[in-house]
């Protein structure tokens, strides 16, 4: 049986199909044409777009981290968080996206702003703006999930948990931590105890594992008890490993073309998407910074399709598994998930 769909066919399927994205950087779906937006309102001379467009180039997963550091850097005040948000939200919604759990980079907002105590909340107020804002007008809900950067110091990814804890007693829609940034620096291990003092403050557990590391930086992360495990590229090295994580159901969040463009994975034909679907693994489908590999979500979908041969059904599943991976509360699962499954 040809398990391919025309892909004049399921463009629109995969756009009316409720998903969830939950591996997505706020920073990276700054685009550059919200970038120079950005940049009329605080700068005497703003950036033309070919300017911000040039801030995009890279060929490699360091070269993608110095890019987005440069674009992080001109972000400053909470009205400019906002306006990313609500451009973010935008997109989201006309992807058919029905819930995202949004990784903000607040360990670079502290690097940035020199560690300036009260700087951060006036930011995350202006966050929370566009989320209740789309979450009112465009039907989307939000969580957020606060990332510390691993290369930075291990004291300084406790402060950003630290502040999650003590911020989401305020704010339900902090949800959750995670470890991005560049895991050739420091793994896991390191962070074993703010992991189990976060957990038990009521936090989920996100990580980056695997993606520029051996299987072993996942175990690691396994180890430490990660919950969801971002990228999860070299998992596919090692069979015992891809049988844990789908004996024990630990969602993975794929970026496909996010692992291409960082040059970590030779294209999306060969990117292990199929292989963990087919061996049974909780995949979802993420487009992590989409305005720095020019692949949003939907487009995602689609090349799964059209690249790994994806059929109607299986990106039912894809958009199944997005949200029964999520935070969701169990009865808003159960309404999307019945969705999902009655969408033509």
């Amino acid at each position: 049986m040809d398990r391919t769909v025309p892909q004049s066919d399921v463009q629109g399927f995969i756009r009316r199909l409720p998903k969830a994205e939950l591996h997505l950087h706020l920073e990276g779906t700054i685009t550059p044409a919200t970038l120079v937006e950005l940049s009329v309102r605080q700068d005497e001379k703003p950036l033309t777009l070919e300017d911000a467009e040039k801030l995009y180039q890279f060929t490699d997963f360091t070269g993608f981290i110095e890019a987005f550091k440069a674009v992080t850097r001109l972000l400053s005040g909470p009205e400019h968080y906002e306006l990313a948000a609500w451009r973010m939200c935008q997109r989201l919604a006309e992807q058919g996206v029905v819930h995202a759990e949004v990784y903000i980079s607040v360990g670079v907002i502290y690097m940035w702003r020199n560690h300036a105590r009260g700087v951060f909340e006036p930011i995350f107020e202006g966050l929370e703006r566009a989320r209740e804002r789309s979450e009112k007008e465009l039907g989307l809900s939000l969580y957020w999930i606060f990332d510390a950067v691993r290369h930075f110091t291990v004291p300084e990814a406790e402060r950003v948990f630290k502040k999650a804890a003590a911020m989401r007693t305020q704010y339900p829609s902090i949800i959750g931590i995670g470890l991005g940034g560049d895991e050739r620096q420091r793994g896991s291990e390191p962070f074993r105890e703010m992991y189990a003092e976060a957990k038990a403050e009521g936090l989920r557990l996100t990580n980056h594992a695997g993606e520029t590391t051996p299987a072993s930086a996942i175990w690691e992360a396994l180890a430490i008890g990660s919950e969801r495990i971002g990228h999860a590229l070299s998992a596919q090295d090692d069979e015992k490993l891809t049988l844990e994580l789908k004996d024990r159901k630990v969602p993975v969040e794929l970026n496909p073309t996010s692992n291409v463009r960082t040059g970590n994975c030779a294209s999306f034909a060969a990117h292990p998407l199929r292989k963990y679907f087919d061996e049974g693994l909780l995949v979802t489908l993420n487009s992590d910074d989409p305005a720095f590999f020019g692949s949003d979500l939907e487009n995602e979908y689609l090349l799964a399709a059209t690249e790994q041969g994806f059929t109607q059904e299986e990106l039912r599943q894809l958009a199944a598994n997005s949200i029964t991976a999520s935070f969701l509360p169990k009865e808003e699962k159960k309404r999307w998930l019945d969705q999902i499954h009655t969408t033509e």
